[in-house]
C-alpha cells in the first residue's frame, strides 16, 4: 500500500491535490457531482491538519480544439466543489484539463504542476492507470501520498484478490471481451461462476478464449434494428433472426442470472447485461443490479459507469459495499497490472 495522506505533516503548507473531477456537464452546471463528492474527505482532511493552500487538478473530458476547451472549462466544477467546501483555501486549476502535456506525461508540465508546492496527494483512483503528468511524473517532484479515496479502492477492490467468502461470482457485460479478457482470465479464475451478458455473452458464445467455463444467456430481448424504438422480441439465443440484435438478456437469463447472484456472498460486476441507456432494453442490467443488492450479509463490489448508474437509478447503492470510482483503473488493479500512479508513491512504512 501506498503511504497515506493521514501520514503527511501539512500544516503551513501548500498541497497539490490530483483528484478526479471528470464530470458530466449540462447548460455550463455540473449535472452529476458524485466524484466531486468523493474527493471532499481528503481536502476536509488537508484543511483541519493546517494546510495554507489546497490546489486541486484534474482532467475534464478530451478536448483537442478551442471550442472544445471552452466546453470543458474547469470553471462550473469549481463552483461546484466551492459550494461544497466552502474554504477558501482550496482552489481548482483551470490549466490542467486534459491537454498534450498531460497525455504525454510531459516532465515540464509535471514541473508547473509542482511549481510553489511542497507536497503532492494523488486521490485519482480513476487515473491511477495512467502514467501522466498529473497522476504519476509530478510524484517524483514532491514527496507525493495517497489521498483517502485512493487507498479506500486499493483496500476494498484488493479484497477480492485475496481470501474471498464463497461462493464468488463475477459477472461481466458490456460491448467487447478484449476491453476486460485480462480481468476475466485473472479474476474469472478464481470464481466460482462467471457470467457473462451483453455483447460479450455473444462473443464468448462464438468462441470463448479463457481456460474456464462461463455462463451465458440463454435468451435475448432481440431488435430488428438498432434503435431504441425498434421492433423487439424475446427469443432463445439460437433463434435470433437474421440481421436482429440482442440489445437484452431475455427473462429467462435473467431469472438464472439473478438466482446465483443472490445466493453468493462474494460478487464483482463490471458492464451492463445490454444497451442499458435505452428503457426497454434496460431490464436485464436493472435485474443485476437488484439482484447484487439482495446478497445477503456478503461482499459486493460494483464498478465500471452502467453498472454504477444502474445501481443509482435503481436507488441501492446502499445496499453495496463499495462503489468504484473507476473503471479502467479497478480492472487492470483486479487483472494484476501495476498501477503507474500508485507505484509512484513510497510505500507506507511496515
Amino acid at each position: 500500500m501506498p503511504r497515506s495522506v493521514r501520514e503527511a505533516e501539512v500544516a503551513g503548507k501548500r498541497v497539490l491535490v490530483r483528484a478526479d473531477l471528470n464530470v458530466p456537464l449540462e447548460a455550463g452546471r455540473v449535472a452529476d457531482d458524485t466524484r466531486i463528492r468523493a474527493a471532499i474527505p481528503t481536502l476536509q482532511l488537508l484543511l483541519e491538519r493546517g494546510a495554507d493552500d489546497v490546489a486541486v487538478c484534474s482532467h475534464l473530458g478530451r478536448p483537442k480544439t478551442d471550442e472544445d476547451r471552452a466546453k470543458y472549462a474547469m470553471a462550473p466544477v469549481a463552483v461546484r466543489l466551492a459550494e461544497l467546501v466552502r474554504d477558501p483555501r482550496v482552489h481548482v486549476l483551470e490549466n490542467t484539463r486534459f491537454d498534450p502535456g498531460e497525455t504525454k506525461n510531459d516532465e515540464g508540465f509535471a514541473r508547473t504542476l509542482a511549481e510553489g508546492r511542497d507536497l503532492y496527494v494523488n486521490d485519482a483512483f480513476g487515473s491511477a492507470h495512467r502514467a501522466h503528468a498529473s497522476t504519476e511524473a509530478v510524484a517524483h517532484l514532491l514527496p507525493a501520498y495517497a489521498g483517502l479515496l485512493l487507498l479506500d479502492e486499493l483496500e476494498h477492490l484488493g479484497k477480492l484478490l485475496g481470501d474471498v467468502a464463497r461462493p464468488f461470482v463475477l459477472v461481466a457485460g458490456g460491448a467487447k471481451v478484449e476491453d476486460k479478457l485480462g480481468v476475466l482470465e485473472h479474476l474469472g479464475g478464481r470464481a466460482d461462476t462467471v457470467l457473462v451478458g451483453g455483447k460479450m455473452g455473444e462473443q464468448l458464445r462464438d468462441e470463448n478464449p479463457l481456460a474456464f467455463p462461463v455462463e451465458l444467456p440463454v435468451d435475448v430481448v432481440a431488435a430488428a434494428e438498432f434503435a431504441a424504438e425498434a421492433e423487439s422480441r424475446v427469443t432463445p439465443c439460437d433463434a435470433v433472426p437474421d440481421g436482429w440484435l440482442g440489445l437484452d438478456i431475455g427473462p429467462e437469463t435473467r431469472e438464472r442470472f439473478g438466482s446465483i447472484v443472490r445466493g453468493a456472498a462474494t460478487v464483482f460486476w463490471n458492464g451492463p447485461m445490454g444497451v442499458f441507456e435505452w428503457p426497454r432494453f434496460a431490464d436485464g442490467t436493472t435485474a443485476i443490479a437488484q439482484a447484487v443488492a439482495a446478497v445477503d450479509g456478503g461482499y459486493t463490489v460494483v464498478g465500471g459507469g452502467d453498472s454504477v448508474r444502474a445501481v443509482h437509478q435503481a436507488g441501492l447503492a446502499d445496499r453495496i459495499s463499495w462503489i468504484s470510482t473507476g473503471g479502467g483503473a479497478s480492472l487492470e488493479l483486479l487483472e494484476g497490472t501495476e498501477l503507474p500512479g500508485v507505484a509512484a508513491i513510497p510505500e507506507a512504512d511496515a
